[in-house]
């Protein structure tokens, strides 16, 4: 079976109205993209509590996927009429069949963390057997490897886990930093999230790498503080966090946070600063991670 492809620019004020018009319309799925996407002038959009939304960029290329036979121009010209904006240039082009398990599949290859830790998708071979190799696969919870913040976290954790430090990984997704504390020779460690769709996912890794790890929500029990404290989230909700966290971090215990993009850092560290002597650690792209250690202070 093959499928046509209709893209075409729309703009930000125009893009949910445009798509629920193309899928009212009879598409099977619609994706938008920044039209600026791979050169200098491309925008990144990261969603945070308490910001303003943003549904869109500057330029957008929005896609529609439809069956081979259907009339993609009558398509578009409905959808835009449904919408209320002027018809757009567009370009159809055919999708053939293909694998797309195996597709999917093909795009994420196993990543290299450093020298001795790689995180190898199940359907993969290890490239370095003797290495150490984290079993994880793609799936609804943040945290494959991928990312900058994650990369930096875990070359943060590789750097100061050793055997019998106990580890919080606040705002866990896929659990990954849990994980691999564990695998580097943590005591113990506890991830947290609100999400329960990524505790269970976390879990199951866990299960997968073979470490016991706590996952739970965080009304759970306070719990006892950590040796070391590491959070992968977002800026404003970080800052908001930096109480609860301080309180899970033990006196002289270390703390790492990422999401944060280098001007989000001075905010972030002006937070934290009543109960840790922190500052950036490391930058990767536009993101920075800021890591501290406890003072006496109480929270």
């Amino acid at each position: 079976m093959s499928w046509l492809s209709v893209s075409f620019e729309v703009s930000s004020s125009a893009v949910e109205a445009v798509t629920d018009a193309l899928l009212d319309g009879g598409a099977l799925a619609v994706d938008v993209e920044d039209a600026l996407a791979g050169t200098d002038a491309e925008e990144p959009l990261f969603a945070e509590g308490g910001a303003a939304a943003q549904h869109g960029w500057r330029r957008n290329t929005m896609r529609a996927l439809v069956a081979a036979d259907a009339d993609a121009a009558a398509l578009v010209a409905q959808a835009c009429i449904r919408a209320g904006v002027e018809l757009p240039h567009f370009n159809v082009q055919s999708v053939a069949d293909r694998d797309w398990v195996r597709a999917t599949q093909a795009q994420f290859p196993p990543i290299r963390i450093s020298s001795r830790l790689w995180i190898v998708p199940s359907w993969h071979a290890a490239p370095d057997p003797s290495a150490l190799n984290i079993v994880l696969d793609p799936g609804l919870a943040f945290g494959t490897g991928s990312h900058p913040t994650t990369r930096m976290c875990l070359n943060w954790l590789e750097r100061v886990v050793n055997g019998g430090v106990s580890v919080i990984d606040y705002g866990c997704g896929s659990g990954i930093l849990a994980i691999v504390a564990m695998k580097l020779g943590a005591g113990g460690a506890v991830g947290i999230d609100i999400d329960e769709q990524a505790l269970l996912a976390a879990r199951e890794n866990a299960i997968q790498n073979r470490v016991n790890v706590e996952f739970r929500a965080p009304a759970a029990r306070a719990g006892r503080a950590a040796d070391i404290v590491v959070a992968n989230i977002l800026a404003r909700p970080l800052a908001v966090l930096a109480p609860v966290l301080a309180g899970l971090t033990a006196r002289g215990g270390r703390i790492a946070l990422a999401g944060i993009l280098g001007p989000q850092a001075a905010e972030v560290c002006a937070a934290y600063a009543k109960w840790f002597d922190i500052g950036v650690e490391s930058e990767e792209e536009t993101w920075v991670l800021l890591a501290g250690v406890r003072n006496g202070v109480e929270e």
